[in-house]
């Protein structure tokens, strides 16, 4: 064992008949010979956390285009349309440069497997990237109209799932700040996304047709904020590793950027596009700051054997509820 600092909350609260004295001190859990219960995942932060922003900032994006579509804003349409097609693309790059070669990514579509939130997200790539590339093609060219909105459409649709399942795979793994919050991370990520893609339409669509992306900005704000503290909540004193270190100078970050872009773009991005602009860029700002974030306080929680240990002992009534 080793000479680690016990956690605050680490006192047994067994009950034990009355005139029973205990002959040896209380067991403290520290660790396990120093070293972590779960391996931490050997992710690199450049790779994985930005291919969680880029792919959500994809998702929600096509979602935005569709719909600016839909009411007759066409620049807005176009600009996020092309806007998916590179971050789907760099978001594919890096999910290639993690698994280490490119041939990996195409070995996981030879099966599907429901139950795998890889194998699931591979094959939504594998649908989106293509749509997302004929709907930004068709936009830039103008070329054959009525595939573009049959292309427009299918990316809208597979955009929320691309946006989130990132969620979904990081919650379905051992680590405990993320499978902890494994209800409310699909809705911060999904906040997220939506955040980076109204972030993207202020800055490159004009002020004219940037209204659905002022009220996505002040939606995403408010759900951001609302989902980060719901798995504060949920994950009792794992909750330390969102608030502390470099997980929590990225969050209380991206707080700041989202609220600040939100409120910017509603007040003066209506009529003046530096504000717009500013806003925009803010949004996106804040939206990679709560990736990383998420991300480093997953690495934090599984380095520390207390935030693996300590959680499952209060679930079985041997620790006093956080």
């Amino acid at each position: 064992m080793t000479d680690q600092a016990p956690r605050s909350g680490g006192t047994r609260s067994h009950r034990r008949p009355k005139g029973e004295q205990l002959m040896v001190p209380r067991a403290e859990f520290r660790s396990y010979y120093g070293r972590p219960v779960i391996k931490a995942p050997s992710w690199a932060a450049r790779d994985i956390a930005g291919y969680f922003f880029l792919g959500g900032l994809a998702g929600a994006g096509s979602v935005l285009a569709a719909g600016a579509q839909l009411t007759g804003r066409p620049t807005l349409a176009a600009a996020m349309k092309v806007s998916s097609l590179a971050a789907v693309s760099l978001s594919a790059a890096a999910l290639i440069n993690d698994l280490g070669r490119p041939a990996r990514f195409a070995h996981m579509l030879r099966v599907l497997k429901p139950t795998s939130p890889m194998s699931v997200g591979s094959w939504l790539l594998g649908g989106y990237g293509p749509a997302a590339g004929a709907a930004a093609l068709c936009a830039v060219t103008g070329r054959l109209p009525r595939a573009g909105a049959a292309a427009t459409a299918a990316a809208a649709v597979l955009g929320p799932a691309v946006a989130t399942y990132t969620a979904v795979l990081a919650a379905d793994t051992a680590v405990p700040a993320w499978h902890g919050a494994h209800r409310e991370l699909p809705y911060l990520f999904a906040a997220s996304a939506t955040a980076a893609a109204s972030g993207m339409a202020l800055v490159l669509a004009p002020v004219q047709e940037s209204a659905p992306a002022r009220c996505a900005a002040v939606l995403a704000a408010v759900a951001d904020s609302v989902a980060v503290r719901a798995a504060e909540r949920r994950l009792g004193m794992v909750a330390e590793t969102y608030r502390e270190g470099r997980a929590g100078r990225l969050l209380r970050g991206a707080q700041v950027l989202i609220g600040g872009g939100a409120a910017m773009a509603a007040l003066g991005g209506r009529r003046r596009r530096a504000a717009a602009v500013a806003g925009g860029l803010a949004l996106l700002a804040g939206s990679a700051c709560t990736r990383f974030g998420v991300f480093a306080a997953g690495l934090a929680s599984a380095e520390d054997p207390a935030y693996t240990v300590l959680p499952q002992r209060a679930a079985q009534g041997l620790l006093p509820s956080q």
